[in-house]
């Protein structure tokens, strides 16, 4: 019988990966970098039009979360329910182990949930912009719902909300101008609330739990001992 060598019985962890939605791009690199973990996970990132379509949300999740399984590759959901209706958490039943970030959305997500049920409950009817909805508010909102064609769906679409609150992440005037010119556009009164980023930060470190902290050092460490010849079976 053949000798196996060592190195056959060598096992790398699989490297852990997150799917996230692709409007949350540049805050959830901006928090990997700030925690350290930019260089420890992959991400990929699912088309930001899919926040028009949160019934395509779980369709797109599922072959990802198949393959990774497949893979045994620890994995962490970036998106909140977003409008999914339960039907997120219904897919993640399948995959123990996987966790999505925390809220009902991004809006929660960013603002906290403490401030967010605030504004909720001060105006129920409000529409939220985030920094990335307000730099593409043109593609997502105005052409996206097709407002560019058809202007009139604009009372049918807003006629109910009461206001728009942008959630600033950054501050940046020209930020914050297009999101003022949106809510002018949309006709509805304007507020802004910074929020930054410290609670998208806290809620990807929790959510990500201990195991996948651990499965993350893991990596690291076992990447590390491969390189320099040090991890043997």
């Amino acid at each position: 019988m053949a000798a196996v060598s060592d190195d056959a019985l060598v096992t790398v962890p699989s490297r852990p990966v997150i799917f996230a939605c692709g409007a949350l791009a540049r805050d959830l690199r901006a928090v990997l970098r700030s925690s350290g973990l930019d260089d420890l996970v992959d991400v990929q990132y699912l088309p930001a039009n899919l926040h028009n379509r949160p019934e395509h949300i779980v369709p797109s999740l599922r072959p990802l979360l198949v393959k990774a399984a497949n893979e045994k590759r620890p994995v962490f959901i970036g998106y909140s329910d977003c409008g999914t209706g339960g039907a997120l958490d219904a897919l993640l039943r399948d995959f123990p182990g996987v966790t999505r970030l925390s809220g009902a959305h991004c809006y929660e997500m960013f603002a906290g949930t403490e401030l967010f049920a605030a504004l909720h409950d001060d105006a129920p009817g409000t529409f939220y912009l985030t920094d990335y909805l307000a730099l593409h508010f043109e593609a997502l909102v105005w052409t996206g719902l097709g407002l560019d064609r058809h202007p009139q769906l604009r009372d049918e679409y807003f006629g109910n909300y009461t206001r728009l609150v942008y959630l600033a992440q950054l501050d940046r005037a020209d930020l914050l101008a297009l999101a003022t010119a949106a809510a002018s556009r949309l006709e509805l009164p304007f507020e802004c609330v910074m929020v930054g980023q410290s609670s998208l930060r806290d809620g990807v470190v929790n959510a990500l739990g201990a195991a996948s902290v651990g499965a993350v050092a893991a990596v690291a460490t076992d990447s590390v001992a491969w390189q320099d010849g040090s991890r043997r079976a």
